[in-house]
């Protein structure tokens, strides 16, 4: 029996996104249990590439990523895949039907990692639409559980989301990105140079999305609203001491929630949940 297999599979994403990221999986905890498995599996699928473009130096990363490629569509085609995390993921994209063109277009961003370093603002948009906007719609088809009305009605909220999320890691990641990696994400902004005056323009962006996702945020159904939600404060409160944090630290050290402080978010977070406060 496959069961078993599948098991195995889906315990291989979890395992992987709890090892990369405490707040997303945090936040999938606070999820109804089956919303659960497929988050972790879209989470495993989307870790998984990005690693392959993010740290895999001394290896072929084209090649790597090719093979990536090829082996998700097969697994999708087949209905199976012997590495675990394409597994699950296949499970995952049939079961609620995510459709080929997200899958798609979020390959092309892991693509553009590999040979641009700088971006202008056709490029960034596209890098966010394929890394970030498409993984919140990936996560949407499993919220609404298949609800095409509910889907096109969040859709919108959806994507913002997952931008505020993306250019959120961005700022978090200055450090990692262009000083070891040699990327600058944001268009019109000299990263040798940055100041405080660009560092608000980016970060008005980024409020714009928050600002617009909280309101999708409360229209999804309650099975998902409680571990979304969790995310977003949490990624609400990095931004706010982003926010308030001078850019010379933000290009020298990596900004962090501490671990009493998202304890602290996720039991007021479940208050405003429970008294219906969003």
């Amino acid at each position: 029996m496959k069961d078993l297999f599948d098991k195995v599979s889906v315990a291989c994403s979890r395992i992987t996104t709890r090892a990369y990221s405490t707040s997303f999986s945090l936040g999938i905890l606070c999820l109804n249990k089956k919303l659960r498995e497929p988050i972790y599996a879209i989470y495993g699928f989307v870790r998984l590439a990005d690693e392959i473009v993010d740290s895999f130096h001394n290896y072929n990363k084209a090649g790597l990523l090719e093979r990536f490629k090829s082996e998700t569509w097969q697994a999708i085609e087949e209905g199976i895949s012997l590495n675990p995390i394409l597994n699950s993921f296949q499970k995952a994209v049939h079961q609620y039907k995510i459709d080929r063109t997200s899958i798609e277009l979020f390959m092309r961003s892991m693509e553009m990692d590999l040979y641009r370093s700088r971006h202008d603002h056709n490029s960034f948009n596209e890098y966010i639409l394929g890394s970030a906007e498409v993984v919140g719609l990936m996560c949407l088809r499993v919220f609404v559980n298949g609800d095409d009305h509910k889907y096109n009605e969040l859709k919108p909220f959806a994507m913002k989301l997952g931008a505020a999320f993306q250019k959120v890691n961005f700022l978090r990641d200055l450090q990692a990105d262009y000083l070891h990696m040699g990327r600058s994400y944001f268009p019109d902004v000299d990263l040798s140079a940055i100041n405080e005056n660009s560092k608000r323009e980016i970060e008005k962006s980024i409020h714009a999305d928050f600002e617009a996702a909280y309101h999708g945020i409360k229209m999804l159904p309650r099975s998902s609203r409680f571990g979304v939600y969790v995310a977003y404060v949490y990624y609400k409160t990095l931004f706010k001491k982003i926010q308030n944090t001078p850019c010379e630290i933000i290009m020298s050290t990596r900004i962090r929630i501490r671990n009493r402080h998202k304890a602290a978010l996720l039991a007021w977070s479940y208050v405003k949940h429970q008294f219906n406060l969003l």
